[in-house]
C-alpha cells in the first residue's frame, strides 16, 4: 500500500506483464523524454509486496513550481487499485514540490463498433475514482484536446494469419488494396541520416492541415530512442515502372474487348456480351488517362523512385501503433497510405503483436472525419479514453500565478 520509486527494470518487469499498454509508459519513452529535456521517474503502487500499479511520470519546471505529468497511464491489471494509487500520488506531488499535475490515463472509458455505435456501456467509475479524489476533469471532449486525441481507432489481430489481412478489411477497403498493389508501390524504412525525407513529408502535410509538425532533431532523438522498436516507413513509386504496368494491363485488357467483340460478330443480339465490351472500353479509357498522367509524371521527375508517404511505426509487445504520418497532395491518386498500413499489420503479425492501434479520430461521427473514413477501411473498432485530470497540490497559489500571467499578457 506504499508508493515508491521503481528501477527500469522493476518498471519494465511490470509492464511487461500486462495485456494493455500505451507505448507512452515504455523505457524508449523515458529516453526520449530525457533527450528533450524532462526529468522522468518510475514509480508504482506495491500490494502485498507486488507492484500492482505503475507509472511513467515526467516533470519540468513551471513557474511556482513543477508541471508533472502521466501520459497514457498508470499501468495495471487491477483497475480496484487506481484510486489508491491516485491518491497516493497526491501526496507524491506535494512532496516533491508540484504545481500541477496531469494524468491522462490509458483505460477505456467506453467501446464502438467502427462506425461509431456504442458497443459497451459508459464507464463513469473511472472518472468519479480521480474527481472523488480531488482531480478537475476537462470533461469528454471530440477533437483533439491539447493536440491529443481520446478517441482511437483500433484493430485486434490476434485471431489472423496474413492470409486473412486483407480479407478481414471492410467492403471498400479490399478493393483498394488490390487496386494499389498493382501501381508498383515500394515501401521501405529510412535509416538515421535519412529523416529530413520523413521531416519533409510531414511538414507538407501539417501546412496543409494547421497543425504543428514536429523538429528534425525530434525525429532523430525518437529513432534513436526506441531503435528496433520503431520504423520510419516511406512509400515510393517509380513512375516509369508504373507506366510499363499500366501498358501491360491495358493491353491484357485490349485483348479481352477483342475477344467480345468476336464473340458479338458471332452473336450480336447477346445483352450480356454488350454490357461486357461496354465496362471494358469505360476500363481501358481509365488506363488510358492514367498513361497520359504518368507520362506528365515521368516528364517531371524523370526515372527516379519518387516519395509518396511516410509514416511513422511503433512496436511494443502489447501493440503496434501509428504515430505519425504525412503524404503529399500531388499523389493522393495513388493512395500510398493504404499500402503502408498493410505493411504495418503484416509486421505486427510477423512480430506476434496482438492489436493495431491507429489512434487519433475526432469522435465526431457526422461524415466530417476524413481520417475516420480512411481508416474504416480496415475494418477495426473505436475505443474513448477518459481525457485529462489535473490537480493542484497548492490552488491557491496555482490561481495567483495564472492570475498574474493573464494580467500581464493584457499589457
Amino acid at each position: 500500500m506504499t508508493l515508491t520509486t521503481l528501477t527500469q527494470e522493476q518498471f519494465l518487469n511490470h509492464i511487461s506483464q500486462v495485456k494493455e499498454k500505451s507505448f507512452l509508459q515504455s523505457p524508449e519513452m523515458a529516453t526520449l523524454l530525457t533527450k528533450r529535456g524532462y526529468q522522468v521517474s518510475f514509480i508504482g503502487l506495491e500490494k502485498e509486496g507486488q507492484i500492482s500499479v505503475s507509472a511513467l511520470l515526467y516533470t519540468l519546471p513551471m513557474t511556482g513550481g513543477l508541471h508533472m505529468e502521466i501520459n497514457g497511464g498508470p499501468v495495471t491489471e487491477n483497475l480496484d487499485h487506481l484510486g489508491e494509487f491516485y491518491q497516493e500520488l497526491q501526496t507524491y506531488a506535494k512532496k516533491n514540490g508540484a504545481l500541477e499535475l496531469i494524468i491522462k490515463p490509458s483505460q477505456t472509458y467506453q467501446y464502438f463498433d467502427s462506425e461509431g455505435n456504442p458497443t459497451s456501456p459508459e464507464q463513469p467509475k473511472l472518472i468519479e475514482t480521480l474527481t472523488h479524489l480531488g482531480y478537475q476533469h476537462d470533461g469528454l471532449k471530440t477533437g483533439y484536446p491539447g493536440g491529443e486525441p481520446d478517441w482511437h481507432y483500433v484493430k485486434d489481430l490476434s485471431q489472423l494469419t496474413p492470409e486473412q489481412l486483407i480479407p478481414s478489411f471492410s467492403k471498400k477497403g479490399r478493393p483498394l488494396i488490390k487496386k494499389v498493389k498493382t501501381f508498383g508501390i515500394k515501401i521501405r524504412p529510412l535509416e538515421r541520416h535519412e529523416l529530413h525525407i520523413f521531416k519533409d513529408i510531414t511538414a507538407s502535410t501539417s501546412d496543409r492541415r494547421d497543425y504543428s509538425d514536429k523538429s528534425l532533431d525530434y525525429y532523430q532523438d525518437f529513432y534513436d530512442s526506441f531503435g528496433a522498436n520503431c520504423e520510419f516507413m516511406v512509400a515510393s513509386l517509380n513512375f516509369q515502372d508504373y507506366l510499363n504496368n499500366l501498358q501491360l494491363e491495358y493491353q491484357t485488357l485490349d485483348d479481352k474487348i477483342n475477344q467480345v467483340e468476336q464473340d458479338l460478330a458471332v452473336n450480336p443480339d447477346s445483352a450480356k456480351k454488350k454490357k461486357e465490351r461496354q465496362q471494358l472500353v469505360k476500363q481501358a479509357e481509365t488506363l488510358i488517362t492514367r498513361q497520359e498522367e504518368a507520362q506528365d509524371f515521368i516528364s517531371k521527375y524523370g526515372q527516379d523512385d519518387v516519395i509518396l508517404a511516410g509514416s511513422l511505426f511503433i512496436y511494443t509487445p502489447q501493440e503496434s501503433v501509428y504515430l505519425f504520418s504525412g503524404s503529399y497532395t500531388e499523389f493522393n491518386k495513388f493512395y500510398a497510405p493504404a499500402v503502408l498500413q498493410e505493411y504495418v499489420m503484416l509486421e505486427s503479425l510477423k512480430r506476434g503483436i496482438p492489436f493495431y492501434n491507429f489512434l487519433g479520430i475526432t469522435g465526431q461521427f457526422d461524415h466530417s472525419d476524413g481520417v475516420l473514413r480512411f481508416k474504416q477501411n480496415f475494418n477495426g473498432y473505436i475505443v474513448r479514453k477518459m481525457g485529462t485530470f489535473r490537480y493542484y497540490p497548492k490552488p491557491l497559489k496555482h490561481k495567483t500565478i495564472q492570475l498574474i500571467k493573464a494580467l500581464l499578457n493584457r499589457k
